[in-house]
């Protein structure tokens, strides 16, 4: 497939084009409160790390974002549990205090549904693993959100993360073409991304009842989401696999 991947510091005409790319994430995935406060400073204060790809015909049809920050500072020094939501609070605090970035995490890579199956995701990966060595970075970390995890929503993430295929490769696609990119899977953030809500938004975001306390399955997600009716409530904790490449 003919592409051009260009950052958006490059190329900053495609900012409106880059938002209104179509996307598959399930609805409630767009309501987690640290994402849905700072994606937009990534395009604003670092567009030299966000991707953009466009196809012959000047349409988006993949956005990449990734954060530097600083993974060895003092209290660090691991990769974070709670994965997504802490590299992004890490990242924003960081700019804020002048700590220098030692690393580049990545946030998301997206592809628009009809370019999808094309090896554009690990052109996508390549290029982002680029962008960062030509910034001076020696590795980029991923919270990866395995994406077939979802078709086993109760097998355990620590045991799905590490499953491999008959030829040693990971057992999950996504997984598999980080592996192939140079990555290492290296850790399970068990609590990378946090979603809290009424019962009230989760019944408008799945089409579900929530009426009853306990586990809910819903479409998309990695885990069943924990319901607490008779409180009110339901809470998503998204567990992610983080692998190291590096560059």
């Amino acid at each position: 497939m003919d592409l051009r991947i260009s950052t958006l510091a490059e190329r900053p005409e495609l900012q409106g084009k880059l938002w209104e790319m179509l996307d598959l994430w399930p609805e409630f995935m767009r309501h987690d409160p640290i994402g849905w406060a700072n994606i937009g400073r990534i395009v604003a204060e670092l567009p030299e790390y966000v991707l953009v790809a466009t196809d012959a015909g000047g349409a988006v049809v993949a956005r990449g974002f990734s954060v530097p920050f600083r993974l060895r500072a003092e209290g660090r020094g691991e990769l974070p549990a709670t994965g997504w939501d802490q590299v992004l609070l890490w990242a924003f605090s960081d700019r804020r205090h002048g700590r220098v970035p030692d690393t580049v995490s990545a946030i998301e890579i997206a592809v628009a549904p009809g370019v999808q199956g094309r090896g554009v995701s690990a052109r996508m990966l390549a290029a982002m693993r680029d962008n960062a060595r030509r910034m001076g970075f020696g590795e980029v970390v991923a919270p990866v959100r395995p994406s077939g995890k979802h078709l086993e929503v109760g097998a355990p993430m620590r045991e799905y993360a590490f499953r491999t295929r008959e030829d040693g490769l990971p057992h999950d696609p996504w997984l598999r073409v980080h592996v192939r990119a140079g990555g290492v899977v290296e850790a399970v953030a068990p609590a990378s991304m946090t979603i809290a809500h009424s019962v009230e938004r989760w019944r408008e975001w799945t089409g579900l009842p929530f009426d009853t306390d306990g586990p809910v399955e819903v479409e998309g997600a990695l885990a069943p989401v924990r319901c607490e009716a008779s409180s009110g409530y339901a809470v998503y904790v998204e567990p992610n696999v983080w692998v190291r490449h590096r560059l």
